[in-house]
């Protein structure tokens, strides 16, 4: 009879352990936190994501970056290099000063910034360093500000040549980066370079030769400020003996652009 009675207890013992752990495991299931949970209680950090979470928002939820929530974990916000390693840029200090985790293509651009910008955009510090000017020596967001991948208007800073000269003809000549760095294609108008160099044209433009319906490019070809030799168009057109006399040309023939006019002539 006592052994029976063991039994029964041992039986009934055993039974409200199993529905204890039963009942512990499946509260410790409940108490799982899922993305969905977030939202409960976290209103406006979803509503961000969801808003311009980029890869934030279709690569990872909530959970993949706070594994945890307080008080379960003294700290449930992760540094950015637990995913982000490989390059330069996510080497640089304090990321949050530029990125919102929740929105991190929305970037806050505050302060002089350089160096955290040449991280990514090598290109033209590169060009700065390789063609020095005024442009260099000022930080990057002075030009790109406000807003990451804006492009200022060169007349935001700069007057035009002239007031025949639009935004858009800067950047026939020049290049932000470079731009003392002159470069222009070979169907460039006389008349933009009349921006800058107004007598030569006025005088080409009045000239009689026909040097007057040439354009400026076909003559200074290549880079800014090149000059070429009459001979590289027109050869030796004189006798030698001519030439060995006066070896410049403009000795007779006064300059390219006002051709055979000569004061008081």
């Amino acid at each position: 009879m006592k052994g029976l009675l063991y039994r029964l207890v041992f039986v009934f013992s055993s039974c409200c352990l199993l529905t204890a752990v039963t009942s512990l495991t499946a509260l410790a299931q409940e108490n799982i936190l899922t993305a969905a949970d977030c939202n409960k209680c976290h209103i406006e950090q979803p509503a961000e994501i969801q808003a311009a979470g980029a890869a934030h928002k279709t690569a990872i939820d909530c959970t993949a970056c706070h594994q945890s929530h307080r008080p379960m974990v003294a700290e449930n916000i992760p540094a950015c290099s637990d995913c982000h390693s490989g390059s330069s840029h996510y080497e640089v200090p304090e990321c949050m000063s530029c990125h919102d985790p929740h929105q991190p293509l929305d970037l806050n651009l505050e302060g002089e910034l350089k160096a955290v910008c040449e991280s990514c955009h090598a290109g033209p510090s590169e060009q700065m360093a390789a063609s020095p000017s005024v442009h260099a020596e000022v930080a990057c967001n002075f030009c790109h500000a406000d807003t990451h991948g804006y492009i200022p208007d060169c007349t935001d800073c700069h007057s035009p040549h002239s007031e025949t000269m639009a935004e858009a003809d800067c950047a026939i000549c020049h290049q932000a980066h470079k731009p003392m760095e002159l470069a222009y294609s070979d169907d460039t108008g006389s008349q933009l370079c009349a921006s800058c160099h107004d007598t030569a044209y006025n005088e080409l433009a009045g000239s009689t030769t026909k040097h007057n319906t040439v354009a400026c490019v076909t003559c200074h070809v290549d880079q800014h400020g090149m000059i070429p030799q009459c001979s590289d168009c027109h050869g030796m057109p004189h006798a030698e003996a001519m030439h060995a006399k006066f070896p410049q040309c403009g000795d007779c023939h006064s300059t390219a652009h006002d051709l055979n006019n000569w004061p008081g002539q």
